[in-house]
């Protein structure tokens, strides 16, 4: 009896721990946001341009050693 009564209790007390709001710097800002989307698309399409064509690369050949 005794260990499910703390064990309830214990429970509440988590369901019912600090609930405190958000400051308001924490809040979402719509600006904010539309102005960090537009920076990473930019950053993408920057990215995406710069990257310069693969060029394909011939295998080497290696000298052989002669074993005597």
């Amino acid at each position: 009896m005794k260990r499910s009564s703390i064990m309830l209790l214990t429970l509440v007390a988590l369901v019912a721990g600090p609930a405190r709001a958000a400051p308001p710097t924490v809040t979402p800002s719509p600006g904010y946001d539309a102005r960090l989307q537009e920076q990473r698309a930019a950053a993408a399409a920057a990215s995406r341009a710069a990257a310069p064509a693969r060029k394909s690369v011939a295998p080497r050949h290696y000298k052989r050693s002669r074993a005597h």
